[in-house]
């Protein structure tokens, strides 16, 4: 009798010792950051007197391959799988030496204009046009409080920069800057390469809608002098002309007198700068449906706004009408095409066209 009660007194006090060591652990470990995140390494290419912050994971990687800020995720066991895959395609993709002219570019000024901030909430958002920024920007617009809701924010004030109540990154000083890129939640969105360049097409040369006239009386002619083929043909920019432009390896010298106006069809590594700046999440065009409520959530925001409803079918990949404009362009053309995009298809997961294969 007496050996069972000292038994049970051991049991005791091996149960209470597991209890008070959980306990421990639990405080030594828990993230003092209100995000719950821990620090990663910071370079800004274009930056002075940059802070470099060391995380186990990344000590591999050389140095101008380390990406700046941190990714807004306690545990990738708490996050959906597929935005977990995202983050490592891209990682895996930002070390591929091969690839390295496609996929790294400097965090410069072109880049810090497109990133929008919410000092409010601590958001930083990437624009890429054509992939319903827009709507992003309206529920940045709400945050900040310059509206009360996305409902009364008047179409003419989303793009007016000095109306909004947006400010850009570029409008910080540089440690300012660093702070931000380190501490904030970062997201941008993302869609199929090819079928973004058709959007943008249409939107600026063919429909037009919004009263922007110097893409068909100035971008459009200039693209047309250089790259069409038939001098004696007068109708307005074809998409084969879009493409040769593109897919020009020196079309850099046309970029320059079009200005910013080129951020509807330049690559995402060149608007967003993916393997420099580490952001928190990227979104899909394509799964929108999912991806908007789940960016939301991950940026502590969803009890405060919600994305506008997105009309049925809108975001689906269509395509049938990929395939329909890029059949009349050459071979030569399109593979010309998809060597300038190729980063952006690698690093986010996009699959080589078929007829690009045939």
């Amino acid at each position: 009798m007496h050996h069972q009660w000292l038994l049970l007194a051991a049991c005791f006090w091996v149960i209470f010792m597991f209890m008070v060591a959980s306990k421990f652990i639990t405080l030594t470990f828990k993230d003092p950051d209100v995000y719950g995140v821990k620090q990663e390494p910071l370079i800004l290419t274009s930056m002075t007197k940059v802070e470099k912050i060391q995380v186990p994971e990344e000590k591999c990687l050389p140095e101008e391959f380390q990406p700046t800020g941190k990714v807004f995720s306690e545990d990738p066991m708490h996050q959906p799988l597929v935005h977990v895959k995202r983050i490592e395609l891209l990682r895996n993709v930002c070390r591929d030496a091969v690839l390295r002219n496609l996929s790294h570019t400097t965090v410069s000024k072109f880049v810090l204009d497109r990133i929008f901030v919410c000092d409010k909430h601590k958001i930083l958002f990437c624009q890429t046009p054509k992939v319903g920024n827009t709507q992003w920007k309206k529920v940045l617009i709400v945050l900040n409080g310059a509206f009360s809701s996305i409902d009364e924010i008047p179409e003419n004030i989303v793009h007016d920069h000095e109306k909004n109540g947006l400010p850009r990154l570029s409008s910080f000083s540089d440690s300012e800057i660093q702070k931000r890129l380190n501490l904030y939640f970062k997201f941008f969105i993302v869609r199929d390469p090819f079928e973004r360049l058709i959007s943008a097409f249409k939107d600026k040369f063919v429909h037009n809608p919004r009263f922007e006239p110097w893409y068909r009386h100035e971008i459009a002619p200039g693209i047309i002098r250089k790259y069409r083929k038939n001098h004696t043909e007068t109708r307005g920019l074809q998409f084969e002309d879009f493409v040769r432009y593109l897919g020009d390896p020196n079309h850099r010298w046309l970029d320059v007198q079009f200005g910013d106006h080129i951020i509807h069809w330049v690559t995402y590594v060149e608007l967003c700068a993916p393997c420099e700046i580490m952001y928190s999440v990227i979104g899909h065009h394509e799964t929108l449906e999912d991806d908007a409520p789940y960016i939301l959530k991950e940026a502590g925001i969803d009890h405060l706004v919600s994305y506008p409803t997105i009309p049925p079918g809108i975001t689906v990949y269509n395509k049938t009408k990929v395939e329909r404009y890029f059949s009349g362009i050459s071979k030569r053309d399109i593979r010309r095409l998809y060597a300038r995009f190729e980063g952006d298809f690698k690093l986010f997961g996009y699959q080589e066209p078929d007829f690009l294969l045939n």
